[in-house]
């Protein structure tokens, strides 16, 4: 029975840490901001790149590292693993925020605040592997607030989890996914302010 339980334990935070990683977390909230705040064509147009440049490259690139042995796990928990995840999924961002502009004539404010906190991540990812997974689910959480205060705390008690997560996983330290949540609290604050700011 003891043997079973930490198995449990295991194998439900490798489901909750495997659906609630970046990438799924940001869908989630893309899909939910389209419905609230545009019209299905709308929508479509603001999402489709999205998914064109961002979320599919990443996929595409993460699947091919771990296929050729460059990256031990679609995790990409390795440290110095990470350093080329960083720059591609900035690349990928920056590409779609000049696509945006041009097309658009305005910068997306919350693709620009996830390319703050990737810069953060792959600054502090030189001192300490800070939790991604925490860091970006706590900047969801951010963002749903911003449409939906009681998204927002859902969110939040996701991220917490997401957290918890990690280190039942040995994906991280506790000091890691502390560092996470830190620097995304932060990005997040400024996400906040900022988004208050432009809106009065």
């Amino acid at each position: 029975m003891e043997e079973k339980q930490p198995f449990l334990i295991n194998k439900i935070s490798k489901v909750i840490s495997d659906f609630f990683n970046p990438l799924v977390s940001l869908f989630i909230f893309f899909v939910y901001m389209s419905v609230q705040e545009y019209s299905l064509k709308d929508s479509l147009f603001y999402f489709l790149p999205i998914l064109l440049m961002i979320i599919l490259p990443v996929i595409i690139w993460l699947i091919w590292n771990v296929k050729t042995g460059r990256y031990t796990n679609m995790d990409v928990s390795n440290r110095s693993q990470r350093k080329t995840l960083y720059i591609f999924i900035a690349a990928c961002v920056i590409i779609y925020i000049t696509y945006n502009y041009i097309r658009n004539g305005y910068i997306d404010f919350v693709m620009l605040f996830i390319l703050i906190l990737l810069f953060a991540l792959q600054i502090s990812n030189l001192f300490i592997k800070s939790s991604m997974h925490t860091a970006f689910n706590v900047f969801v959480a951010a963002l749903f607030f911003a449409l939906n205060w009681k998204m927002g705390f859902i969110w939040l008690g996701i991220a917490i989890l997401v957290g918890v997560t990690r280190v039942i996983l040995k994906r991280h330290t506790v000091k890691e996914v502390f560092m996470g949540a830190g620097i995304a609290f932060l990005v997040s604050f400024l996400y906040l302010y900022c988004n208050i700011q432009f809106q009065h």
